[in-house]
């Protein structure tokens, strides 16, 4: 049922507690032993399918993914845009209320299982640490260039004026907005699953609005959304992390088979990598959270620390951090009329500018939040448990928010520095983007020197790799098994591992990473859809927790265990 407050006048009016058993059919012999076959079958086919299309009928699978990207992300982009925007505003207002903030992801007075170290670099890890070596020069970079003030001739491209809003666009789309779609997903999850007893997947998030509903046909559905918008949003990192890997490698001297005539990942260097890193992530799945996945990301976490300290100590550190002083509060002053800025057409070539811009760079990633919101949430709420909600939202949304920006303003500060002071030539800014990382240590130090540090992003680029989708197939693995965190059965870890290495070849092998893009895209507008409505059902449980709370009526599961209604 779903939660309501009964009608009548007795001293017994009040809330009915929640809803804390939501039964999901998983299969108890076999193959599927523990799985829910209605969900796991049909992501499974899904996925096999595109891959399938992808690998056989290359061409047509390219001009068709063209076609419905046009379609979808101009009909849709004001959907994309404003859905972001309030997905940001109910998870803050729900850590700023007192009485939501205090409630806690799980029983009263429970502990957090990881500490607060572990906590962030998982999260951080697994939501945003390889777009962070991909885009932390080549974002900036990008929007040095190109940004809607110079599209309307305010300013200059590559100048000293273009510094700001550069980093103004790359602060919006790499700080509140991607956390604020992970964070809402996350509790929304995690908030129903561990109070109440429901299980670890993403249709016990819309209980509180459909009830037991959620336990057939309906329920089904979301979760197989779900798993397949979790392996696009995945494989267009994996894509983006695979390019840079390669590009390191070949920094490093390993072949010029690596690249083909066009400056991209040659077939070869994408299928070998993608065994090594795959295969990698495999085991690193199969050895779970607490082990392989946590130490991972703690490794992550040193390097990413040691890389930032290079750049601060021999890179533009004092420019890097007075970039970031200034545009992190003109990224807080302007991020309101920006979250809801949707660019429309006059007919003009710069208001036709404006739109293209937007829909490739903004509306794209307010795309891959979302795709990527699932696999990201369901692991930061596995890894969050015992957490009040304000501590989550805060740890969630604000610190690493913070961490991209210095990210940014270090990294990409000392590529602008060197490109404005001339020492570069233009050597960093006429690299592709997954060679920008790359080109900056070449400017920056001397040549053994850059051979080293290029030598340690590869090797981080290749921990943040694993550790993403290792978590990807244990959350896919997951949400097949019912919520069901033990016992992860190797056989689908195999599949799904290596659903993830075809989904990402075949896509870079005949498209590039804009097929894998353009895919992602697609698979991610039903999933919107089902990420409007936790937004509703996390608001609708925390509003009727509250108000059991001052009934006496209780709000979680073991609370409900020893309740007398009678009293």
């Amino acid at each position: 049922m779903t939660e309501q407050v009964p009608a009548g006048n007795s001293d017994d009016n009040r809330m009915d507690p929640p809803l804390v058993d939501l039964p999901i059919n998983t299969h108890d012999k076999g193959f599927y032993d523990g799985f829910s076959r209605s969900v796991t079958i049909p992501a499974k086919v899904i996925v096999s399918l595109i891959i399938m299309w992808a690998i056989f009928f290359p061409v047509s699978a390219n001009e068709t993914l063209v076609a419905a990207n046009n379609t979808i992300i101009a009909t849709f982009s004001g959907w994309y845009v404003y859905l972001v925007a309030v997905l940001m505003v109910v998870t803050l207002v729900l850590a700023i209320i007192p009485q939501s903030g205090s409630l806690r992801i799980g029983n009263p007075g429970e502990e957090p299982e990881f500490g607060f170290f572990s906590w962030f670099a998982m999260l951080f890890g697994a939501g945003i640490g390889i777009g962070m070596l991909t885009y932390s020069t080549g974002e900036p970079l990008a929007h040095w260039q190109n940004n809607p003030d110079i599209i309307r001739g305010t300013v200059e491209p590559l100048s000293q004026e273009a510094i700001g809003p550069a980093y103004l666009y790359t602060f919006l789309h790499w700080g509140l907005a991607a956390w604020g779609a992970y964070g809402l997903v996350g509790l929304a999850i995690g908030y129903v699953a561990y109070r109440r007893n429901l299980p670890l997947t993403i249709r016990s998030s819309l209980a509180p609005l459909f009830g037991k509903v959620m336990s057939g046909g309906a329920g089904h559905v979301v979760d197989v959304v779900a798993v397949v918008a979790t392996i696009l949003g995945v494989a267009v990192t994996m894509g983006l992390g695979v390019e840079q890997f390669v590009a390191g490698l070949y920094r490093l001297g390993m072949g010029d088979w690596l690249m083909n005539a066009e400056g991209t990942s040659s077939p070869a260097a994408i299928i070998i990598s993608l065994v090594l890193l795959v295969g990698a992530s495999t085991i690193s799945a199969l050895s779970g959270v607490g082990k392989g996945i946590k130490w991972l990301s703690n490794i992550n976490m040193g390097l990413s620390i040691a890389m930032l300290a290079l750049f601060a100590v021999v890179g533009a550190g004092f420019y890097g951090l007075e970039l970031l002083g200034v545009a992190v509060f003109e990224y807080l002053r302007n991020l309101p009329q920006l979250a809801l800025t949707l660019f429309s057409s006059d007919g003009s070539s710069v208001g036709d500018a404006l739109v293209r811009w937007q829909l490739d760079w903004s509306v794209f990633y307010w795309a891959w939040w979302i795709a990527f919101a699932p696999f990201v949430g369901m692991f930061i709420a596995r890894i969050s448990r015992g957490r009040t909600v304000r501590e989550y939202v805060f740890g969630v949304l604000l610190v690493p928010s913070l961490m991209c920006f210095v990210w940014m303003t270090l990294v990409g500060g000392t590529a602008i520095d060197l490109e404005l002071s001339g020492v570069a030539n233009g050597a960093i800014v006429g690299a592709p983007m997954s060679d920008q990382l790359y080109a900056t240590l070449a400017v920056l130090l001397s040549p053994g020197v850059a051979w080293v540090v290029s030598g340690l992003v590869v090797i981080l680029l290749m921990t943040y790799l694993i550790t993403s989708a290792d978590s990807a197939i244990l959350i896919v693995n997951t949400i097949n098994g019912a919520g069901e965190t033990d016992g992860q059965r190797r056989r689908h870890i195999l599949f799904w591992g290596a659903a993830l290495a075809f989904m990402v070849g075949s896509m870079l092998i005949i498209g590039g990473i804009d097929a894998i893009r353009i895919t992602m895209i697609i698979g991610a507008l039903p999933f919107s859809v089902v990420v409007a409505l936790m937004a509703i059902s996390i608001v609708k449980a925390v509003i009727f927790d509250i108000i059991r709370t001052r009934q006496g009526v209780p709000c979680t599961a073991e609370a409900c265990e020893d309740w007398d209604p009678a009293q």
